[in-house]
């Protein structure tokens, strides 16, 4: 088929030129940005084909997709729009990665209707970053506020079902904001995850950062916290080295 076959009303296709990997998006609903391609750089997964991956809250598959060339391991994928997961189903295919990847439209509440507990050697998640207060001003497209605020799921029943999903040391990667730190750190306590790697994303030098990336290890032990590099996404007003690379490649 040709790439524009796998195409929909109002649809493009958009290319991560670093990893090769193409994926569907449209103006209509929430696209991937830079937090998807920093969240699947900063998981660290073993290679083997005997490893199984869960992409949670996935959105159009990004995250998945661009972790799908980091390992040979099961990727399975949870979206509660049909919209967006419809559009993930077909980035799969556009990308040949079917026998390796799924999605699934399901809701992350019915999780484990569908899956088993503790098979899990590790989770991907970039949930709604802004809780669902009355007064907060929410974007009036609805994908779009979906995905950015916790209207249909929140952070204590992402980290639950992250939990659930996992291996005992199985391991969950999450990007976040820096603003709600506190309350991340004290959900995945309750939920049986121990923060092990944490990297803080800045728009540039000098400024407040804008992004927490966190890997969390299911019963691990309380200690041995490590704050590694921080990443600047600008440096001037071009990307950073490390965003270009990340981006375009070497």
């Amino acid at each position: 088929m040709k790439d524009s076959e796998f195409l929909k009303k109002n649809e493009r296709i958009d290319q991560l030129y670093s990893q090769n990997i193409k994926i569907i998006q449209s103006p209509d609903v929430f696209s991937f940005s830079l937090d998807a391609v920093l969240l699947a750089a900063f998981a660290q997964m073993k290679k083997s084909s005997k490893i199984k991956i869960m992409d949670l809250c996935a959105g159009n598959g990004a995250i998945g997709l661009f972790a799908s060339q980091k390992t040979q391991g099961l990727i399975d994928q949870i979206e509660i729009q049909s919209k967006l997961a419809d559009m993930g189903n077909r980035s799969i295919k556009l990308n040949h990665l079917e026998q390796r990847m799924k999605m699934y439209n399901l809701d992350v509440a019915d999780t484990f209707k569908e899956f088993e507990k503790d098979t899990y050697d590790y989770v991907l998640c970039n949930p709604p970053y802004f809780k669902n207060q009355v007064e907060s001003k929410k974007n009036p497209n609805a994908y779009l506020a979906v995905a950015r605020h916790e209207i249909k799921t929140n952070l204590n029943q992402v980290l639950a079902i992250s939990s659930g999903l996992l291996k005992m040391n199985g391991k969950l990667f999450l990007v976040h904001r820096p603003d709600r730190f506190l309350e991340i750190l004290e959900t995945l306590k309750q939920n049986r995850l121990a923060p092990k790697r944490i990297r803080l994303v800045y728009p540039r030098q000098h400024s407040e950062a804008n992004m927490v990336l966190i890997e969390a290890i299911k019963d691990g032990r309380p200690d041995g916290i490590r704050f590694v590099d921080p990443l600047y996404t600008y440096s001037g007003k071009e990307y950073s080295d490390e965003v270009k690379r990340l981006l375009y490649g070497n």
